[in-house]
């Protein structure tokens, strides 16, 4: 047996293991790379360390930590109520508002990644407060961000249609970024569908006057480490419940909260303006100077920490240590791969089948499979110049080719094993991690299993460019 196959078999096993015991997969998965880095594929510890994501988990630790200090001090719950305004109480906006943010980030030049992590985490923390499914808002901020993904002046559409240049073939920036945008806004809106936003239509207006709108806080839900509940309707210390009809006693902190005249209960006290002045700086060297999400993140929320200690003090605690363990473990397992040429030997091995189109279908499924566990961009520069070959023969279009690899490779980013599904999976407040990574994990199958299929039957079979 080839030692590409035995650590193929490994990880199938890892998953096997993981979900029948019970047993964190990130943990297994640093097991599996020291066993078949060291006895199969003949790697150091350096060689196996290489493939651990640093950059991946600082952006866990410093967005989950930032964002931990905002709502412990009441800053999410301003950001939600004034979103609720914003849309005039229309909840059923929100999802379609947080799609279209990260998708216009994305598209005028932000990171995939980085637009997820500014806008999931107030995105989930909208979906807690008003019961919204967290699975539909984390998908719609992941989709979101692919869909403007690959406009012209954007990074991925930048770095598809250089390789496409470098590599001789036609191409069409316009006809990647529709292909994206399209696919992403249809699956968003099946996920609308499905997953609540119906019943979330039929909810019509909630109050935005502090009557059971943006202020109100379904019973048990209040933030914690603040000794109040941030969100107060009238500052009386009264609460309604989730039907708004179980009023529940909170208490109120007269430096924070006090009736501002709006029914919002919130002012902007000095730790709340400097959360927001930092998120605002996050998004600033982000999008601006093109610093790293993580290590940003990470000093804003020690200078707020060390301004504001009491609010801050429980929000190391709330990192979400178990999720950074499970994806640093299996990506560095992944590491491993393709530093004993795994996912180049597969690739290699699809490229060589004498029919096209089989080999086109089976190509988006290795971009789709491999993606959801490593970089997307990564994975298309790997596999548009395996496809030159037979996009040669002239009986597959380049441009329809290039577009399904590129939407193949992308929608699957809401696995939770990925970049954005990491953070998605981080980033969410008040709820079950096991059951939501498993909602995300089955989520993520159905997608790498139907949409490869899709784009290779809407954008190569028909022989686009």
């Amino acid at each position: 047996m080839s030692p590409e196959l035995v650590s193929i078999l490994v990880l199938v096993v890892v998953f096997v293991v993981a979900t029948t015991r019970s047993v964190n997969m990130g943990a297994l998965a640093f097991a599996a790379a020291f066993g078949v880095g060291t006895l199969v594929a003949d790697l150091d510890a350096d060689g196996i360390f290489a493939g651990f994501p640093g950059d991946l988990f600082v952006v866990l630790v410093g967005v989950t930590y930032l964002f931990a200090i905002a709502r412990a001090n009441g800053t999410t719950d301003w950001l939600v109520h004034a979103a609720v305004r914003l849309v005039r109480g229309r909840v059923a906006l929100i999802p379609w508002v947080m799609f279209a943010l990260t998708g216009a980030l994305t598209a005028i030049g932000a990171v995939s990644p980085a637009a997820v992590a500014i806008v999931a985490p107030i995105a989930l923390s909208f979906a807690t407060r008003y019961s919204i499914s967290p699975l539909l808002m984390g998908t719609m901020v992941v989709h979101g961000a692919q869909a403007g993904g690959f406009s012209p002046i954007s990074i991925y559409g930048s770095i598809v249609n250089g390789i496409v240049e470098r590599e001789d073939l036609p191409g069409s920036e316009v006809t990647l970024f529709l292909a994206s945008l399209i696919a992403n806004v249809l699956i968003a809106g099946v996920l609308f569908a499905l997953f609540g936003g119906r019943k979330l239509w039929a909810r019509g207006s909630v109050p935005t006057d502090g009557t059971g709108g943006a202020g109100t806080v379904p019973a048990g839900k209040e933030p914690p480490g603040t000794g109040t509940t941030p969100g107060v309707g009238t500052g009386s210390g009264a609460r309604t419940g989730a039907a708004g009809t179980s009023p529940t006693a909170v208490a109120v902190r007269p430096d924070q909260d006090t009736d501002d005249g709006t029914g919002a209960g919130l002012r902007l006290a000095p730790a709340r303006i400097a959360t927001l002045s930092a998120l605002v700086a996050l998004v600033v060297a982000v999008l601006g100077f093109d610093l790293d999400a993580g290590l940003t993140a990470v000093t804003l929320a020690v200078v707020l920490s060390t301004a504001w200690p009491d609010d801050s003090r429980r929000a190391v605690g709330e990192i979400a240590w178990s999720t950074v363990l499970l994806i640093c473990g299996v990506l560095t397992y992944v590491g491993v791969l393709e530093e004993m040429g795994t996912i180049t030997w597969a690739g290699e091995g699809v490229g060589g089948i004498g029919v096209p189109l089989l080999a086109a279908v089976l190509l988006c499924y290795i971009g789709a499979i491999v993606s959801a566990f490593a970089s997307s961009v990564g994975i298309m520069g790997a596999l548009i110049p395996l496809a030159v070959p037979f996009l040669a023969q002239g009986e597959i279009g380049a441009v329809g080719m290039v577009a399904a690899l590129a939407v193949s490779a992308t929608v699957v980013d809401v696995s939770p094993f990925s970049t954005n599904g990491a953070l998605v999976l981080a980033a969410a407040p008040d709820v079950d991690r096991e059951r939501f990574f498993r909602q995300l994990m089955v989520y993520g199958g159905i997608v790498v299993a139907a949409v490869p299929a899709l784009a290779w039957l809407v954008l190569v079979v028909p022989g686009f460019g």
